[in-house]
């Protein structure tokens, strides 16, 4: 039964993991034809906006899917429906309120926001086309974490593919129609800044899209809900009242909200300290925006991509360790946390190393009009790896219900990053590594603190040998596969784009002949996954496990 369950638990993170991945690509391919099109000055323009964005979001309801999913898991693990769809209900009127306050300080106050904040006026009107978004994404939120806690990752998922699907697309077209707007487009001129703009009303669009499916998923779910919360009132099973579950939910959500404002902070303070320490140390305003069009705009992006399977983990792991916990069955909590930590770290230290070694060939094969910053990719890889860790932690300590550990971590990473930043980016030599440096440095610095104070509260030791080590290894053979693979091939091609696809995909190949030879992937995790008995028959067959 524990088995079943835990495999229940994995195949959930699985699917969520699957559209997270989806999720991420799609982003991440729209960002290209962006990025061509608007150049880093234009990246650093709609990041500017995107993380103003993020940081409020943050405020109104990014900590709320984590708190309804673990109330709601904590319910139903004990048979109470009624009140587990109560909590979704008062959910929906909280954050639906503090979404809409927060849509209009942002509409009404863009301009200052934009000065003062975000350190860059011309991200005004990306500013403005976000701000219903808040709206949006703080209803959206409460229906995703409602389903979490029921364990069925199915609707978030085909919701988040939805919304990206229309948030790639319509950010692509409303930035290329933006582009000429008001300007000689005979003579070649680009209005950056309403592209950039169009770039993020893309945003909203995706998020109405993502809104209607799981809106339309919960009503054909309803009649189950409701019938579940009749026999729940059947058996006299006590109900909670708003006020109750309001209190539980916003002391509950407090500390998650301000555990990853700190890190979305960290964001404003990058666009703060590089935009204006670059500038007093002798750049101009536009180098020091291509700079940053680069850390934000490459960096960012291509180091969050692999962080997809982490954070699905880590959302899955919430509501099956919150339910473990309700019913104290501490070691199946052991069990699941183990688990969570070698699944994450299996994926993203290759990832890491992966993105260290043909960080340079990537960037020239994804942005051929614009191959600069390679070397940030190269520098900051490893920064995935302590996200990862950071990140799937925190999942494990908001399942076991010590939701202010991960905050004290957030801060200690935060005053990590303005230190390392402020005395590494003035140095000339250095200058746009020092945020890269610092964004290691933020993660390290949280993960560690994490893992330690949860070794303690759980009195267990953390099993790294399977977590860490065993990828490390397998992705040290990998790199050096990958990095002779690159020069070979393209000593014989050259052609970058060529060589840079086969070297990938002989990584991943050697990765995971590596990691099933050191036993670093069991048979128990890939039975647990999502066709994982197929994978197990024909590794059997030529004698791999």
């Amino acid at each position: 039964m524990v088995k079943k369950k835990s495999g229940s638990f994995v195949k959930q993170a699985a699917i969520l993991a699957f559209a997270s991945i989806m999720v991420r690509f799609l982003g991440f391919l729209y960002r290209i034809p962006m990025t061509n099109m608007i150049g880093n000055t234009g990246n650093a323009i709609y990041s500017a906006g995107y993380y103003i964005y993020t940081f409020l979001l943050v405020l109104s309801s990014a900590g709320l899917p984590a708190a309804i999913s673990k109330m709601v898991s904590e319910r139903l693990a004990i048979g109470e429906y009624r009140n587990a769809h109560k909590v979704f209900q008062i959910s929906l009127l909280i954050s639906g309120t503090l979404g809409f306050i927060f849509m209009i300080i942002m509409f009404a106050f863009a301009k200052p926001i934009a000065t003062i904040f975000a350190h860059s006026p011309d991200s005004y009107y990306c500013i403005l086309t976000l701000s219903p978004t808040i709206f949006i994404v703080a209803i959206m939120s409460v229906y995703r974490g409602y389903f979490q806690g029921m364990n069925s990752m199915v609707p978030t998922a085909i919701s988040q593919i939805v919304e990206q699907i229309f948030n790639a697309f319509f950010s692509v077209y409303l930035a290329y129609i933006l582009l000429g707007y008001g300007v000689d487009k005979a003579a070649g001129e680009k209005n950056i800044v309403m592209a950039a703009a169009g770039g993020t009303a893309g945003t909203g669009i995706g998020a109405f899209a993502g809104l209607i499916v799981i809106m339309f998923s919960y009503m054909l779910l309803k009649p189950v809900v409701y019938k579940k919360a009749r026999y729940d009132k059947k058996n006299r099973v006590k109900a909670e009242t708003g006020g109750q579950i309001a209190k539980i939910l916003l002391c509950t959500a407090a500390p998650i909200i301000i555990g990853t404002a700190v890190f979305s902070i960290t964001n404003l303070i990058d666009a703060n300290m590089v935009l204006g320490i670059l500038q007093s140390t002798g750049h101009t305003k536009e180098q020091a925006e291509v700079l940053y069009g680069q850390l934000s705009g490459k960096y960012v992006t291509l180091t969050t991509l692999p962080i997809s399977i982490s954070t699905a983990v880590a959302t899955a792991t919430i509501p099956s360790i919150a339910a473990s916990m309700r019913l104290h069955k501490r070691q199946e909590v052991r069990r699941k946390m183990n688990m969570t930590l070698r699944l994450s770290m299996i994926v993203s230290v290759p990832a890491g190393v992966g993105l260290g070694v043909l960080g340079d060939s990537i960037i020239k094969m994804l942005f051929p009009f614009e191959p600069d910053g390679g070397i940030l990719l190269t520098v900051g890889s490893v920064s995935i790896i302590f996200l990862a860790l950071c990140q799937t932690v925190t999942g494990i300590l908001q399942g076991i219900g010590y939701v202010r550990v991960p905050v004290a971590g957030a801060i200690l990473g935060a005053i990590a990053k303005v230190i390392l930043n402020a005395l590494l980016l003035p140095i000339p030599s250095i200058n746009v590594l020092g945020a890269v440096l610092s964004t290691t440095g933020c993660y390290a610095v949280a993960s560690i603190f994490n893992l330690i104070m949860l070794s303690r509260i759980m009195r267990v030791r953390i099993d790294l040998l399977a977590s860490l080590f065993k990828p490390l290894i397998g992705s040290a053979v990998m790199g050096v596969v990958c990095f002779i693979a690159y020069k070979g091939i393209f000593a014989f091609l050259d052609n970058n784009t060529i060589a840079t696809l086969i070297s990938i995909c002989i990584g991943v190949v050697i990765y995971g002949l590596v990691m099933l030879l050191i036993g670093g992937i069991r048979e128990d995790d890939l039975l647990a996954m999502p066709m994982g008995g197929r994978l197990v028959r024909i590794f059997r067959r030529y004698k791999l496990i």
